[in-house]
């Protein structure tokens, strides 16, 4: 829309809203949200404190929904009286002011639109990730925890709650893995373009040469388990370890043996918990990651027959996706969307979206050809 009269693009973009607000069905939203307040203010909610979590979770994103998307509105209404002001008085600081703003209500607008795209089965849920280093030896190591530290960072800047369930330190630096799960709606359908093999180039920290080291990193993402899944776990089908929580370098966190390790004999799954104190807390924990590990199998085996009976070949995101370059020159870039950003150190402090919502509508176009 670049170089189009700004009249003309307003009333394009306000036509895009339209179709967000049709979308997110805003009185459908009005309701949802009254019925949650009334939730929220039963004196018996916090009996049940994960169901408060979930409520009071669902009540901040749609409040926090409604009120994107009516600023949005008043934003444009307001941006065309300042054109019209600037227009009148013939003044340049005022329409510089305009078109400043209309930049930022076309990127806004366009990330409102990214998330009407979000409509798959699992999209609404919470999101459970698990980072793991790869080839490089200390460098992926350190380069996991960097990627760990980018992802609860980014979701810090949105105001998502995070959990750390487990975290395995490698012996000189870094991280071999680690599993948390961001708390807000939509987190999976926001994050699952995430899922594959993040590649870093740079300069060696741990090399007395200086040279150059390639190491690779893999995320994992997957929904969070909900009651209303039908994920059947035997008992014979686990093995269950436990072993004392640790900290980097080996040093001890706890004083009892309250860390779980849960393998699934059949798949060779395994998860772990060791944040909380109680080897019972553990264990659930780590049989709900467990239970979301063989729910994203299960839907990607569907997916896969469902390819087949199309005679379509089956898309694979579990590949490398991004390349972080720190030396010799600095830039991150999608190998998929071809998104590119030329300043690596925002980009691993958590500025992602522009990432991220190239690869929302990315996705939602590999889906809507294979359909």
């Amino acid at each position: 829309m670049a170089g189009m009269d700004p009249a003309e693009e307003i009333n394009e973009l306000a036509g895009t809203l339209r179709s967000i607000q049709d979308v997110l069905d805003l009185d459908a939203m009005r309701k949802q949200i009254d019925e949650l307040e009334q939730q929220v203010a039963a004196p018996d909610l916090w009996d049940d404190p994960d169901l408060a979590q979930k409520v009071t979770s669902r009540l901040s994103h749609l409040q926090g929904e409604l009120n994107r998307v009516e600023g949005l509105s008043r934003r444009l209404d307001d941006l065309s009286v300042l054109y019209e002001l600037a227009a009148e008085e013939s003044d340049d600081d005022t329409r510089a002011e305009a078109d400043k703003e209309l930049e930022t209500l076309r990127s806004d607008i366009g990330a409102m639109e990214v998330r009407t795209l979000l409509s798959g089965e699992y999209d609404a849920r919470e999101a459970l990730v698990t980072i793991n280093s790869q080839a490089g030896g200390v460098d992926a190591a350190d380069w996991a925890e960097m990627l760990l530290r980018m992802y609860l960072r980014w979701a810090e800047r949105k105001g998502y709650a995070t959990e750390v369930y487990d975290t395995s330190y490698a012996e000189e630096a870094g991280i071999k893995s680690a599993t948390f799960t961001v708390k807000a709606p939509y987190a999976y359908g926001t994050l699952r373009g995430e899922h594959g093999t993040h590649r870093l180039v740079r300069i060696s920290p741990f090399d007395n040469q200086g040279r150059r080291q390639t190491s690779f990193a893999g995320v994992d993402v997957v929904p969070v388990v909900e009651q209303t899944d039908h994920i059947d776990i035997n008992e014979d089908e686990i093995r269950v370890d436990v072993y004392r929580s640790s900290g980097p370098g080996g040093q001890g966190v706890n004083t009892t043996d309250s860390a779980v390790r849960i393998t699934h004999i059949p798949t060779g799954i395994v998860v772990s918990c060791q944040n909380e104190r109680s080897q019972l807390q553990n264990r659930a924990t780590a049989m709900n990651v467990l239970q979301a590990k063989l729910l994203e199998r299960k839907r990607q085996e569907e997916a896969e027959k469902m390819s087949e009976l199309r005679g379509a070949s089956t898309t694979s995101w579990g590949t490398q996706i991004r390349n972080y370059v720190l030396h010799p020159y600095q830039i991150v870039k999608d190998l998929r969307t071809n998104t590119e950003a030329g300043n690596p150190s925002a980009v691993l402090d958590g500025d992602l979206d522009a990432f991220i919502e190239s690869e929302i509508r990315w996705m939602r176009r590999q889906e809507s050809d294979a359909e």
